[in-house]
């Protein structure tokens, strides 16, 4: 006799916080509207939607005519909603209260706007550490969707796979299926018949087999080809017509239904995971080749085959290791939720505030999102608008926080902590415009600065370090150059390039891109051989300096302090960083440079590195001190004699400027990091590095000074806040008008 399996399709669909409204709309022209069509015509066929919550804003916002379809489709019993963590946060990235809370919350909107019951939810990029399963249960979630390859990590067989299991955390309990890896690369890039030759092969299985196929929606259609070949060449509804031709022994079901009327396969803890690919990502670029490698050389080999289902890669939290950018956001993230909480527990606050706290909470959980943390095949880390947009919300919630406690209009204040977990001590800077935090431990750098008005953090830069895919660039450049037409081995057959000459773009640093980086140089150093990397001297850019604070009510100066050596010399490097109640949107810095051989030529610069600012626009543009224009902010510009430099976005409505009491030399230098996307490899713009630096013989008294004054205006941002006000403000009135 026959058997019969049950299939499970769930689709996820998700646009991250902060990606342009045009992406979003390309998305669900291509992706998420034609699949509904197609699938509304096969009304018997049941399928399983989780939607993130940055994209539900939007489809709300943009598209309420989907709303309705889908609530259709539901109360037709034709789509099952999953729920989730409300922007799609990796759940071992963010506090446990705050699991707890997305999830909540999550499930309410969903279960109010659709008018059903959530039962299960999506986990973002798949990944699992046990303790989640308590927190997911203690949310009210009965079941959520991990990789096969989580329960072949735990031992499990893959003939024991086609179902779904029970496991628990503290007495809570959780169900949990198992994603088809098999289907995730036929669906939808093989054939319809092999893919119901698979499932075939399924239901032969003894007792009640359950597949699951879980993965993005965009593959259907967003993803680069795909729209043609699901939609225009039609594998969808071939696929959906080979279903139908079998629905006999091919039961195509929901994971309510399965929970309903079928009985978990055990009992089961998993370990650590996500899925394949992801673990591969997160190892260093070496361990990854090497692992990598290794799995494609044995490929063939059926005893490595049995022996890699218990291997496994990276731990996801090491992103935060390999990129140290990504640990910021982290760390910034968690002091907000922090902050929060504290709050929250406090039982005088007025209603009004509790709203306060609310909005708040919505800007934290937005900055939550996944896709800014992390680096693989996409984009994420990589894109300048994705960490914008996650410093933007934490930002504003911090701003909500400050008002909730009553810091008045005007105010100046400083902290010390460890602020970014590296078990040493920092110092935060904040006044009602601006806020900085240094880290005299790692070359007495500013890391991060917000300019709080427009919601911006100055430092959200990206330093170039070596990544795996490096390797198929060279090698593919190498191909091109020697007219090679074998194959390489580290070639993909997919590589795509958005520009050309990339291999030549590739380079690596060896300090952090970010403000108050102190280098001495070689004498007569030229600009070119500076962006090199090349002449560099001293132990200054990455060494620890001791930290003093002094203030008044108006004014606080963090002064930090490092002995150390230039080549043969010795000497210190002293630098003051001033900011004020008076001047809240300046930033003063004085460098004393002292104990170095009197009359010794020396070379000292001073990095300042401006995020959020890209190049290859006309309305972002360098200025000089008589207001000439210098060229876009992808300009390498080498200056004699400047005492100011000015950088201009006008989009964001913001104007840098850098002064200095001494003239000098000017460098500056586009950062641009080489790294891929679902699109393909592609050369992005990080941030505008500026190097004012002087050449000098060290005074007979031996003291050298110089002040830098660092100007950050957003008065032409404010004036386009206040006339958005103005003007919807003055809508209900003109509407009034005009239905008289």
């Amino acid at each position: 006799m026959a058997g019969s399996v049950r299939l499970i399709m769930a689709f996820h669909n998700h646009q991250p916080v902060g990606n342009f409204d045009g992406v979003f709309e390309q998305a669900y022209q291509d992706a998420y509207l034609p699949f509904l069509d197609v699938m509304q015509d096969y009304p018997e066929i049941p399928f399983a939607l989780h939607t993130s919550g940055s994209l539900l804003e939007w489809l709300e916002r943009q598209h309420p005519e989907y709303i309705v379809r889908l609530r259709a489709m539901v109360a037709a019993r034709q789509t099952e909603i999953v729920g989730g963590a409300y922007y799609e946060p990796i759940l071992a990235n963010i506090p446990r209260r705050d699991r707890i809370g997305q999830i909540q919350s999550y499930s309410e909107h969903l279960s109010e706007l659709f008018q059903t019951s959530i039962r299960g939810m999506w986990l973002p990029e798949r990944v699992w550490e046990q303790s989640f399963a308590g927190d997911i249960a203690a949310a009210g979630v009965q079941y959520t969707i991990v990789d096969d390859y989580h329960f072949r990590s735990a031992g499990i067989p893959q003939n024991e796979l086609f179902g779904y299991y029970l496991t628990e955390d503290e007495g809570r309990t959780l169900s949990m299926f198992p994603g088809s890896e098999q289907l995730r690369y036929l669906i939808p890039f093989q054939e319809p018949a092999k893919c119901i030759e698979y499932l075939r092969k399924v239901a032969d299985m003894p007792g009640d087999p359950v597949i699951l196929f879980g993965d993005d929606g965009e593959k259907f259609g967003s993803w680069p080809d795909t729209f043609k070949h699901v939609y225009t060449d039609g594998w969808l509804r071939r696929f959906l017509d080979e279903v139908r031709r079998n629905e006999d022994w091919l039961r195509v079901t929901t994971p309510s239904e399965v929970l309903d009327h079928v009985a978990p396969s055990g009992r089961c803890y998993l370990p650590d995971a996500s899925y394949r690919e992801m673990t591969e990502w997160v190892l260093p670029p070496e361990t990854q080749k090497e692992f990598v490698g290794l799995t494609n050389a044995h490929a063939d080999n059926p005893e490595w085959k049995r022996l890699v289902w218990y291997t496994r890669g990276g731990f996801w939290r090491n992103f935060r290791t390999r990129y140290s950018e990504s640990h910021e956001m982290y760390c910034r993230m968690v002091e907000v939720s922090q902050r929060l909480a504290t709050l929250e527990n406090r039982s005088e606050l007025t209603e009004q505030k509790r709203g306060q706290l609310n909005a708040a909470k919505t800007h934290l959980y937005r900055g939550q999102c996944n896709c800014s943390y992390w680096h693989g095949a996409f984009g994420g880390l990589y894109l300048p608008h994705l960490r914008n947009a996650v410093y933007r919300e934490l930002i504003l919630a911090d701003a909500i926080l400050d008002d909730v406690e009553d810091r008045g209009a005007v105010w100046v204040d400083v902290s010390i902590g460890d602020f970014n977990f590296d078990a040493r001590q920092e110092v935060r800077l904040s006044n009602q415009r601006l806020q900085a935090w240094i880290a005299p431990a790692d070359g007495g750098h500013i890391y991060e600065l917000d300019v709080r008005n427009i919601a911006v953090n100055a430092l959200a830069t990206l330093n170039r370090r070596p990544e795996a895919y490096h390797q198929r660039i060279l090698d593919w450049a190498k191909r091109d150059s020697t007219k090679e037409t074998v194959k390489l081995a580290s070639i993909s057959e997919e590589v795509k390039f958005k520009q050309p000459d990339l291999d030549k773009k590739i380079a690596f640093d060896t300090w952090p891109r970010k403000m108050l980086v102190d280098h001495f140089f070689r004498p007569l150093l030229k600009s070119d051989e500076f962006r090199r990397g090349d002449g560099l001297m001293g132990d200054f850019a990455t060494g620890t300096y001791e930290a003093f604070v002094r203030r008044t009510d108006s004014r606080i100066a963090v002064e930090l302090r490092r002995s150390g050596r230039v080549g043969d010399l010795e000497g210190e490097v002293r630098k003051i960083i001033v900011m004020s109640v008076d001047r809240p949107n300046e930033l003063l810095i004085q460098y004393q440079l002292t104990g170095f051989p009197r009359r010794m030529p020396l070379h000292f610069g001073v990095e300042l590195n401006f995020a959020a600012m890209p190049g290859h626009a006309d309305d972002r543009y360098f200025y000089d001190a008589l207001g000439t224009r210098l060229g876009t902010l992808d300009r390498c510009l080498d200056l004699a004699g400047a005492d100011r430099l000015s950088l201009v976005d006008e989009w964001l409505g913001l104007d840098v400027s850098i002064e200095s009491s001494r003239p000098g030399g000017i460098w500056t230098m586009p950062i641009e990091t080489i790294s891929q996307s679902e699109g393909g490899f592609e050369a992005v713009h990080q941030s505008v590095c500026v190097v004012p630096h002087w050449e000098f013989a060290v005074p007979d008294d031996g003291a050298w000074v110089v002040d830098l004054r660092i100007v950050l205006d957003t008065s032409v941002a404010t004036a386009r806040q206040l006339g958005d006000v103005g003007q919807k403000q003055q809508r209900p009135v003109l509407a009034a008008a005009s239905s008289n």
